[in-house]
């Protein structure tokens, strides 16, 4: 996951960064994979790439399920997947206490 925090660029060119900096690092994939980047901004914004997958991706699902809903199951899915991502990321740097017993101490 890539960050930019010195606020110099917008939230737009976040994820823009992001899928141009995968694709340089995926540049050597051999041809017989389909590499398309997925830049999405942790607050949400998502690439002009992963955007046009998506509708691609949710094009398909809805032609093969035949449910117009599919296509925002779908998006709901990876929304609430990146969400995960951040909360992980978040709790990652919070130290681990013993018990309950620790966060009363506080009260």
């Amino acid at each position: 996951m890539q960050t930019k925090l010195d606020g110099s660029a917008s939230a737009a060119t976040i994820e823009t960064s992001a899928e141009q900096a995968k694709r340089r690092k995926y540049e050597n994939l051999d041809s017989s994979f389909i590499f398309v980047p997925f830049g999405v901004e942790t607050s949400g914004p998502w690439g002009p790439e992963a955007r046009a997958l998506f509708k691609e991706l949710s094009k398909r699902v809805i032609e093969s399920t035949g449910d117009p809903r599919a296509g925002s199951y779908l998006g709901q899915r990876i929304s609430l997947a990146i969400q995960r991502g951040n909360a992980a990321s978040i709790l990652g740097t919070v130290p681990r206490c013993g018990d309950f017993e620790d966060v009363l101490d506080f009260i």
